[in-house]
C-alpha cells in the first residue's frame, strides 16, 4: 500500500509544469491546503516573471507560546518533459514510465512539505509557526522566489529540499554566478567569390572560446559556454554570432576576476578577426555560506538525528531558491532529499526517502519549537 505522501507525489508528478506553465500543479496544491482548512494566497508575480501562476503562500499560525517560526519553500516547475508523465512505483522506487523526467525535482519536496503540514495539524503538534511558499520558474533563474515579497514571511529561518543527494546531506553554501551574453559583429561576404572582404564573427567567437578556461577551473569555480548561434547561410561569411556563457564560484573575488578574464578574451579575439563585440554581464544570483554552529544549521542537525539520519556537510555547485532568501537577509538552508539523476529520463526517488523526508519535516518543526534561533 502506498503511503499518503507517495500518493500525493505521484498525483503531482503526473501534472506537467514546465517553467511558466505551472497552473495545474498550483491548483492541486491550493486545493490540498484548502482541504486542510488553510488559506492560500497567490501573489501577482506571474505577470512579472512570465508564468501562469504567482507564488503560493500559506501560513499556519503558532499553536502555542514560544518556539522559532520556520518556513518551507519548494518550486512547482520542472525542466520541460519530453514525453508523457506516467509515475509508477517499481521495487521501492518512484519512476516515470513515460521515458522522460519524473519531476522529483522539486515535486517530491512539495509533496513532503504538504504531508508534513497535514501531519502537524492532524496530530496537533506544538509549533512556533509554519509558513509554506511554492514558487514558479525556479529552473530558469529562481525567478518566482526573486519576485516574492520576503517581508511577508514572519519566519527568519527556512528550509528548501532541493539537492539530489542522500538524506542527511546539509548544504552549507552555494556559489555566486554571473551570466554573459556576447554578440560578435563581422562583415558578410560571398564565401566563394569574395571571402577576403568578409569578417567572420563565428571565427572570432571560436577563437575566444578556445582561449577560455571552461569546466572546473578550480575546486570552487566553474565556467561554461552553453549556447552559440550565428551566420545566415553556408556560403556567406557569417556577419554575426551570439553565445551565452556563465561562470560560478564560491569565492566572489575569484568570480569577478574570471568574468573579467572572459570579457577580455572576447575583446581580444574580436580584434584579431577584425570584428566588433558586445558583452553584457549580469548577476544570476548571489552565493552564501553557513557555519555549522549557525542556528538554522543546528536545528537541521538535531532534526536529522531525531529522524534517524546522520548529518553530513558539503557545498553545492548549483543554486536554489535558498540563494534568494539568504541574499535578502533570511537564513535558508538547503537539505538533500534523496532525489537521483534529476533532469534525466532515469530520474527517481525511493518511497523510503519520501517518507523519510516527512519525518525530517516533522522533526524540524519539533526542534524549532524548542529552539532559540
Amino acid at each position: 500500500m502506498a503511503s499518503e505522501v507517495v500518493d500525493l507525489f505521484t498525483e503531482l508528478a503526473a501534472l506537467p509544469s514546465p517553467p511558466g506553465e505551472e497552473r495545474l500543479v498550483a491548483d492541486a496544491v491550493t486545493r490540498y491546503l484548502r482541504d486542510l482548512g488553510l488559506a492560500v494566497d497567490e501573489d501577482d508575480a506571474g505577470a512579472a516573471v512570465g508564468s501562469t501562476i504567482g507564488n503560493l503562500y500559506c501560513r499556519v499560525e503558532p499553536s502555542g507560546d514560544g518556539g522559532t517560526p520556520i518556513f518551507f519553500c519548494a518550486h512547482l516547475d520542472t525542466v520541460p518533459p519530453e514525453g508523457p508523465l506516467e509515475p509508477v512505483i517499481e521495487e521501492g522506487f518512484v519512476r516515470n514510465a513515460g521515458g522522460t523526467i519524473l519531476g522529483a525535482d522539486n515535486k517530491s519536496a512539495v509533496a513532503v512539505m504538504l504531508e508534513g503540514t497535514r501531519r502537524v495539524l492532524a496530530e496537533n503538534r506544538s509549533h512556533g509557526g509554519i509558513e509554506l511558499l511554492f514558487t514558479p520558474k525556479e529552473e530558469v533563474g529562481l525567478l518566482g522566489a526573486a519576485a516574492f515579497d520576503h517581508r511577508r514571511l514572519h519566519a527568519r529561518v527556512g528550509y528548501v529540499y532541493d539537492q539530489a543527494a542522500p538524506i542527511g546531506d546539509v548544504i552549507l553554501g552555494a556559489p555566486y554566478s554571473q551570466a554573459l551574453e556576447v554578440k560578435f559583429h563581422g562583415r558578410a561576404a560571398h564565401s566563394g567569390m569574395y571571402p577576403e572582404e568578409g569578417r567572420s564573427a563565428i571565427a572570432a567567437a571560436a577563437r575566444a572560446i578556445a582561449d577560455l578556461r571552461l569546466g572546473r577551473v578550480d575546486d570552487e569555480t566553474t565556467a561554461n559556454v552553453g549556447l552559440i548561434e550565428g551566420g545566415s547561410a553556408g556560403n556567406i561569411i557569417p556577419e554575426w554570432c551570439t553565445l551565452s556563457a556563465e561562470a560560478r564560484s564560491h569565492n566572489e573575488r575569484k568570480l569577478s576576476d574570471l568574468v573579467q578574464e572572459m570579457v577580455d578574451a572576447f575583446a581580444f579575439a574580436a580584434g584579431l578577426e577584425d570584428c566588433e563585440v558586445e558583452t553584457k554581464v549580469s548577476k544570476s544570483y548571489r552565493g552564501y555560506r553557513f557555519k555549522r554552529d549557525d542556528g538554522v544549521v543546528r536545528i537541521a542537525h538535531a532534526a536529522l538525528e531525531r529522524a534517524g539520519f546522520t548529518p553530513t556537510y558539503g557545498l553545492s555547485g548549483g543554486a536554489a531558491d535558498a540563494n534568494v532568501f539568504n541574499e535578502r537577509g533570511l537564513n535558508c538552508l538547503n537539505l538533500a532529499n534523496g532525489m537521483q539523476d534529476i533532469h534525466t529520463a532515469d530520474e527517481r526517488i525511493t518511497v523510503d526517502d519520501l517518507e523519510g523526508m516527512v519525518e525530517v519535516t516533522l522533526a524540524l518543526v519539533d526542534v524549532a519549537q524548542d529552539a532559540d534561533a
